[in-house]
């Protein structure tokens, strides 16, 4: 079974990991061992605005740095099917960013738990969401 990781969760694990939960921790760790990490490809474009507008390491290249993460991580990148749109609009969201809508839409559309820190995140009954 997969384990979507949040956008800010991939970046936490790149740059700054004592920022995890230890049950967040745990659950990267075990989807590091069994190779079932997964990641909307919206956070790709999201890590890109974030470094662009200077939120995020300047020091290297956001190709090299993106490419360093799905290495890393074994990532399986998911993309935005219509299924996974159309679920991003439905009521229960309280998400305003579009980014964050779709990121759990996919874990919803997948059954897959998300790793989030997001707390509007969390309290969407449909999410199974680690932190």
């Amino acid at each position: 079974m997969l384990t979507i990781c949040d956008t800010h969760v991939l970046i936490f694990w790149q740059d700054d990991p004592g920022r995890f939960s230890n049950k967040a921790k745990t659950a990267m760790e075990a989807g590091l061992e069994s190779k079932n990490l997964a990641c909307s490809d919206i956070s790709f474009w999201e890590i890109a605005m974030l470094m662009r507008a200077g939120r995020l390491r300047s020091d290297v290249d956001v190709g090299q740095y993106i490419s360093d993460l799905s290495l890393t991580l074994s990532l399986t990148v998911l993309p935005i099917t219509a299924e996974i749109a159309a679920l991003s609009q439905e009521d229960y969201f309280t998400h305003k960013v579009p980014a964050d809508r779709l990121i759990a839409a996919t874990a919803i559309c997948h059954n897959a738990p998300l790793i989030s820190s997001d707390s509007k995140l969390q309290s969407v009954k449909r999410l199974d969401v680690i932190w």
